[in-house]
């Protein structure tokens, strides 16, 4: 067993680094402070191979395993996990259409979303339907070669920029075995968005709902069978919970060099604020629960791509451990800064908002509670409990 990485992923974890350090921290706070969606930054990503980390390579994606994808988002979320957080959604809703898309859809959307010049959106949450996915209205009625959507989505990241939604809808009866997914161009007649939200954070991405009154989507744009869009997308959250657990490592990470930082050269009551002893195992725990989140976000990425049969499991706990650890050690950066942590001079205050939400997105902690849970109590989990 070994947990060191190796030369290729050394090699992606600096090249991220480097675009982090050069093109994203830079410009991150005036994101933050103006809402604005760096289009032409993600269009750069794109030309690394960032907006198709784990799509095939004959979808023009580079094709990497989750772990080595949570390595480069980390290094991106350390300069601004909002714009990260997109990216990783992005490549959520690309590898469902990489991987389930008709030839003719694939030759269609995945050139331009592999190079950020097409940016893509995924549509499951709805006004009435978040933790209880398998509970949406939004319905796709079949008439002829075409299927009629009418319904709503909520908290669509992305949407009213993007080029491409892939979006889940009910084909079928009540329940999850009822929903079928499908890639629809962002523009296509019928669709319609709300209001772009004021949020708390992740604001270098636009959130907006998605109405949609019998749009015509064809038959073609359906990804997969009729009836397997919830797998998909449960498939699709795995991942995504490992990307937003590693957005949040990455997050507590740079908030911890900033901490570190600041206790080193602010003194109080004549010395400085990194020789008290609660600072400094105030900065040993936030360093080991960090260390640990990391190594359990890696292992669910290990066990995704071993297809582990535990894998959804795995996954929930980590992103459950990470999310939580994250929001913490940026809280207990802001701590460390005492006064100058609440102004927004100081970056761990976007740090803090930002990540916050990731306790609450791609299955809220409390869901992934429950999933575990129930492993737990009706399969035993005995491999896991060794």
């Amino acid at each position: 067993m070994d947990f060191e990485l190796n030369e290729d992923q050394r090699a992606f974890q600096e090249t991220a680094r480097q675009f982090a350090q050069d093109v994203m921290a830079p410009k991150a706070a005036e994101w933050d402070a103006k809402q604005i969606f760096p289009k032409d930054v993600l269009r750069q990503a794109g030309e690394l191979g960032f907006m198709g980390l784990y799509t095939p390579q004959s979808e023009g994606g580079i094709d990497l395993s989750r772990l080595d994808s949570a390595i480069i988002l980390e290094e991106l979320a350390a300069a601004c996990p909002s714009t990260a957080a997109y990216i990783s959604i992005h490549n959520m809703a690309l590898n469902m259409v990489a991987r389930y898309g008709s030839e003719q859809v694939r030759g269609t959307f995945c050139p331009g979303l592999t190079t950020g010049e097409l940016l893509a959106s995924y549509c499951l949450t709805e006004p009435n339907a978040g933790s209880d996915a398998g509970n949406l209205k939004t319905r796709a009625v079949r008439d002829g070669e075409v299927y009629r959507l009418t319904g709503s989505k909520a908290f669509i990241s992305g949407a009213g920029d993007s080029d491409v939604l892939v979006v889940m809808a009910r084909t079928g009866t009540e329940g999850p075995k009822g929903i079928s997914a499908f890639a629809i161009p962002a523009d296509a007649p019928g669709i319609s968005y709300g209001k772009k939200e004021e949020k708390m954070g992740w604001n270098s991405q636009p959130t907006r709902a998605i109405n949609f009154d019998e749009v015509a989507v064809p038959v073609a744009n359906r990804l997969g069978e009729e009836g397997q869009g919830f797998a998909i997308a449960m498939e699709g959250l795995d991942g995504g919970r490992i990307n937003i657990a590693t957005c949040s490592i990455g997050a507590a990470q740079v908030c911890l060099q900033f901490a570190l930082s600041h206790v080193s050269e602010r003194e109080q009551f004549g010395q400085r604020i990194a020789e008290f002893q609660n600072t400094q195992f105030k900065l040993a725990d936030m360093l080991t629960e960090l260390v640990a989140a990391r190594q359990m976000v890696r292992m669910a990425a290990f066990k995704l791509d071993s297809n582990h049969p535990e894998k959804t499991a795995y996954c929930a706990m980590a992103k459950r451990f990470a999310t939580d650890v994250g929001f913490e050690v940026c809280n207990q950066a802001l701590q460390l800064h005492g006064g100058y942590g609440y102004i927004r001079e100081y970056p761990v205050e976007r740090f803090l908002r930002d990540s916050r939400v990731h306790q609450i997105l791609e299955g809220t902690n409390e869901i992934m509670r429950v999933i575990l849970s129930r492993r737990i109590l009706m399969e035993g989990m005995t491999e896991m409990l060794r």
